[in-house]
């Protein structure tokens, strides 16, 4: 490795809302976890004020800083679209995080328009950030819980690595979830083929778990949809991380059903990038 070469920064989108002030804050632990500054970036559009941007990223900087912990700070702002910019950022970013909903561009029952482009057209894992504002989060999370759904698809190691990496940040439990739409004649969900399911997940988590022995890792088999779960466990789960190359499962949870259902249940995002990990 050069040992000129910059690390490469935790990038979060500032536009002086509280939800990217809460981006900021979570961004904190990703930037501590993997010794790499945190960037805070506010871009300029046409017909705003600088000025109002250097507000932004002070309450920004001021509440990154009250958290205590040991972050290398950095903040950039910049001329053009909250979008273009970001995705340009995310080129040399080992992450973007933003807020579920920003300021700009806001769409009633869905996230905001900046977070939904990331999601499809950021070049490194984007985390999109839910919160509220009321402390409420903190009593209903007493032990947090960070889903993953694991099928046969290639990208299922990126995807178990990148949430392991967040449960060990973090100190949450790491749930690992197979979702099976079958079931019995009687409706009953079939027992034997769940047993299955869950000892060839347990199998693949085996390696995780020798190599992290702290680690806590729950395996469930659930019969219906990642969201139906989430929607039913709301108390517990705080992060779901989901591949960028499954659009299916990221149309839906970036839609309107579940951008409902992920802000009800005070539930965040990250959307892993195979390529960039």
């Amino acid at each position: 490795m050069n040992p000129s070469a910059q690390p490469q920064p935790v990038v979060v989108g500032i536009d002086g809302s509280k939800a990217a002030i809460r981006a900021a804050i979570w961004a904190v632990e990703e930037a501590v976890s993997r010794d790499v500054p945190l960037r805070l970036l506010c871009a300029i559009e046409q017909g705003e004020a600088h000025a109002t941007a250097d507000v932004a990223v002070r309450q920004a900087r001021s509440a990154v800083e009250a958290t205590g912990k040991p972050v290398k700070l950095e903040t950039q702002i910049v001329d053009g679209a909250a979008v273009g910019s970001l995705i340009r950022a995310s080129a040399s970013a080992v992450m973007v995080c933003v807020g579920a909903v920003g300021l700009r561009h806001f769409r009633p029952g869905r996230v905001g328009s900046t977070a939904a482009a990331l999601a499809v057209s950021a070049r490194c894992p984007v985390a999109i950030i839910r919160g509220r504002d009321d402390g409420v989060r903190h009593l209903r999370h007493a032990v947090e819980r960070i889903a993953v759904e694991l099928d046969g698809s290639p990208d299922n190691g990126v995807l178990l690595g990148a949430a392991v990496d967040e449960a060990r940040a973090r100190d949450a439990t790491l749930q690992a979830i197979v979702c099976r739409r079958t079931v019995a004649d009687n409706g009953v969900g079939d027992t034997e083929s769940d047993r299955r399911a869950l000892a060839d997940l347990g199998r693949r988590l085996a390696t995780w778990k020798r190599r992290h022995p702290a680690l806590q890792v729950e395996t469930v088999a659930i019969h219906g949809g990642l969201l139906e779960y989430v929607a039913g466990h709301r108390r517990s789960v705080t992060l779901i991380v989901v591949g960028s190359q499954n659009r299916q499962r990221l149309e839906e949870l970036v839609g309107p059903a579940g951008s409902a259902i992920l802000q009800d249940a005070d539930c965040s995002l990250l959307i892993v990038n195979r390529q960039h990990l």
